[in-house]
């Protein structure tokens, strides 16, 4: 109930002013029925009297207080038309002060209203405040700018028990949100900054050991060049063997390292790369892996591509270079020539005032051999090649692959170190419990010491071709080492993919702030059209929904017999440049034998298999074929290449070639009645060619061609004929209404489907 306070004396005057208010309240608001106003005297106060409306509105009650008001605090003049003669000779009213008086209360509740709607309250901006699951009272009132009393304060009339709770006591997050909400500010969640971070568990290479401690090692040294320039011929009679004679196509295409005795004692590791344009990776694994390196040259063929690109790789990885010039037993060999050659690309023989030795060889008959390997030594010697044949094991893995009966096995070379039964390995994200050490000729070896190259079996994964090999003390240290890594190589990933992220928002953002700057002089409604009208077709269907691509693919997977065989072939397909020709992609790469599982997965995507130096079983074979399933598999490179190029233009459209048969050149034109029509008839006489009645033709004025379509007559004086050689005449008629005129060239032309080639080279 709302009250007013009314100042009158006696008992006629109250009477009167009763009656006005209630005619005040009843003109005052539409369509609301007139209240009863009740008049209660306050003792304490005579002369006051509390008016009340209990049964109005909050509209009616506003109206009367409004009117009470006026009543109370206006003067007597403004009263003396409204108020009886009584009321006027009031003596209480003689010191009210006056006030301005509103005459019509309807038009001063507009004024009011328009100025609540033009005086707007100023938005005020909440603090806003950080918070985060497990704050204690003093981090909340830190981050609110206050001190632990407020949050005390703010806590109060909660169910929290004030009494235990400590600057140091940890709130709820309910509490949390009700401390920052009843302090007037807003919350938002705190962003993670800092991750946790993981101790690093990785293993290290061990710091430089005492010279005292160091004794001679055998040198590394690994033959380079062009492809059959000699150079596995070359190992082959150094040691005795006929590697050639193993090799598919009579080219290296594996990396091998072998350990040599000269007949002077001395001990070389040699390996051999191959020196094929794809295999451009395995040269640079084995100049890294090297003390020297033997740049084989052909006194026949001189520097090829090859050979420039394994000068390249050799003075990177800063190796020095013996130059062996090969097959100078043949008529044409100059080799001269060859180290004339070699000038243009820094490599200067002694010869010419350099410090590269160059010797003349013929590895098919062995002849001037010993010098060359007098020469590594001597060079070897110069080097003082050492190594701590103690501690923990490091080396280097030059392959890998995986073995039928051994499993994944690896050929490496030790660096530093014995390595022997019963070690702990671990390179890059794969780890091995060393089981067995073989040479170069698969027999048994107990140990290997620094500059040994053995193969490795005991891994549980194989791991890549120029990892590192570190021994470390136990299985359970060496799982710390490959979890440490994994870590790392995810949390790279991770960041490498916010990177993207970033990237692409910030081109989005782009966009959009050109579409909104281009649409900006048009109005919200129209530049909301525009943007429709824009991006209609886009958002026509959902993504799921849109229709997949006709466009020619294949899918590959691929297998090979080692690590540096698989990455050759990556190594091709990365190079691969016709995408707009034919989607390529590899979805599924690995080492070892074509399975059941490689088959399953190429029928997936519909794709091929393509092998390397593998084999498939019957069974394999047999449900490549039930399953439709392409399984090709080739022991050489460019065969497997060949095979690759040609099932790619396979997957094209055919395209259509057009040749011509024939030109003739339009001499006059004349109307022939055929039936009730006429026909126009085009007088020709043959240039180039003949002219066949069944094949297409096309009329070319002025340069341009104007007409396309076959002919529907073809007339050689009165006789049909089927063909018009060169110099005879002609008149012929086309199959829909065509204007011919004078000087017209008619071309007859053959259209025939080919099959397309793709624009990919491999470069081999």
């Amino acid at each position: 109930m709302e009250l007013w306070v009314v100042r009158t004396l006696d008992p006629q005057t109250q009477q009167d002013l009763v009656l006005k208010l209630e005619f005040l309240c009843s003109a005052s608001v539409e369509q609301t029925p007139p209240s009863r106003l009740l008049l209660l005297p306050v003792p304490l106060f005579p002369q006051v009297l509390w008016c009340s409306c209990p049964h109005a509105g909050m509209n009616v009650m506003s109206s009367v207080r409004r009117g009470a008001q006026r009543l109370r605090c206006t003067d007597l003049p403004l009263l003396s038309s409204f108020l009886s003669p009584p009321f006027l000779r009031c003596p209480a009213w003689s010191s009210a002060p006056p006030v301005t008086y509103l005459p019509n209360r309807k038009f001063a509740a507009k004024q009011v209203r328009k100025g609540q709607k033009e005086q707007k309250k100023p938005k005020v901006d909440k603090q806003e405040v950080e918070i985060r699951q497990g704050m204690t009272a003093a981090a909340l009132a830190a981050a609110m700018n206050k001190d632990f009393d407020h949050v005390l304060e703010a806590l109060l009339n909660t169910p929290v028990d004030l009494d235990s709770l400590e600057p140091d006591s940890v709130l709820e997050e309910k509490w949390i949100k009700e401390v920052v909400t009843r302090s007037g500010m807003k919350f938002r969640w705190a962003r993670l900054r800092e991750s946790r971070e993981k101790p690093n568990t990785d293993a290290r290479r061990r710091p430089p050991a005492d010279p005292s401690l160091l004794l001679p090692r055998p040198p590394v040294v690994t033959i380079m060049g062009h492809v059959d320039h000699g150079k596995t011929t070359l190992l082959d009679s150094l040691r005795n063997s006929q590697i050639v004679s193993t090799e598919a196509g009579g080219i290296t295409q594996h990396i091998g390292a072998f350990l040599v005795e000269l007949p002077t004692g001395e001990k070389i590791t040699f390996l051999d790369t191959p020196g094929h344009a794809a295999f451009s990776s395995m040269r640079a694994r084995g100049a890294h892996a090297t003390d020297i390196v033997i740049l084989v040259v052909a006194a026949d063929d001189g520097v090829m591509t090859q050979t420039v690109e394994s000068i390249q790789h050799a003075k990177s990885a800063k190796v020095p270079i013996i130059v062996a010039v090969n097959k100078c037993d043949r008529p044409q060999a100059d080799p001269a020539r060859v180290k004339r050659e070699l000038l243009a690309h820094g490599v200067v023989c002694e010869e010419f005032g350099g410090d590269v030795q160059a010797v003349h060889i013929s590895a098919l008959k062995g002849e001037n051999l010993l010098a060359l390997t007098e020469a590594t030594v001597a060079l070897a010697e110069v080097l003082e090649l050492k190594a701590d044949p103690g501690g923990a094991v490091e080396g280097l893995v030059i392959e890998s692959r995986t073995d039928r009966g051994r499993g994944p096995v690896t050929t490496a070379i030790v660096q530093r170190g014995t390595l022997r039964r019963g070690c702990v390995l671990v390179a890059g994200k794969c780890w091995a419990k060393v089981r067995f050490l073989f040479d170069e000729r698969g027999r048994m070896v107990m140990e290997a010491g620094p500059g040994a190259a053995v193969e490795v079996s005991g891994w549980k994964e194989l791991p890549s071709a120029g990892e590192l090999i570190l021994e470390v003390e136990s299985e359970q240290r060496v799982r710390e080492v490959v979890e440490w890594r994994s870590h790392e190589e995810e949390q790279q990933k991770l960041q490498e993919d916010q990177i993207a992220i970033q990237l692409k928002q910030q081109r989005h953002l782009e966009e959009y702030q050109r579409q909104r700057d281009a649409h900006a002089h048009l109005s919200w409604r129209q530049r909301k059209a525009a943007l429709y009208r824009a991006n209609k077709t886009r958002f026509s269907m959902r993504p799921s929904e849109h229709a997949e691509s006709h466009e020619p693919r294949l899918p590959l997977v691929i297998k090979g017999d080692v690590d540096g065989s698989v990455e050759a072939v990556l190594n091709i397909l990365d190079g691969y440049d016709a995408q707009h020709q034919c989607q390529l992609e590899v979805v599924h790469f690995g080492i070892g034998d074509v399975s059941e599982n490689d088959v399953n997965m190429a029928e997936a995507f519909g794709g091929s298999i393509y092998g390397f130096n593998v084999k498939a079983s019957r069974a394999v074979q047999n449900l490549a074929v039930k399953r439709g399933v392409a399984l090709h598999l080739h022991t050489i490179i460019y065969k497997l290449m060949e095979q690759l190029r040609e099932e790619l233009s396979s997957k094209l459209p055919p395209c259509v070639s057009e040749t011509v048969i024939g030109e003739a050149l339009v001499l006059a034109t004349f109307d022939v009645s055929v039936g009730k029509k006429k026909v126009l008839v085009a007088g020709c006489r043959v240039q180039k060619g003949s002219l066949d009645r069944r094949l297409k033709f096309r009329l070319i004025r002025g340069g341009d061609a104007v007409w396309e379509g076959s002919l529907s007559a073809l007339r050689h004086h009165k006789d049909d004929v089927q063909t018009v050689k060169t110099g005879m005449e002609c008149g012929l008629s086309a199959d829909t209404d065509m204007d011919f005129r004078p000087g017209d060239v008619i071309v007859c032309y053959e259209e025939k489907e080919m099959q397309q080639v793709t624009s990919w080279d491999p470069g081999f």
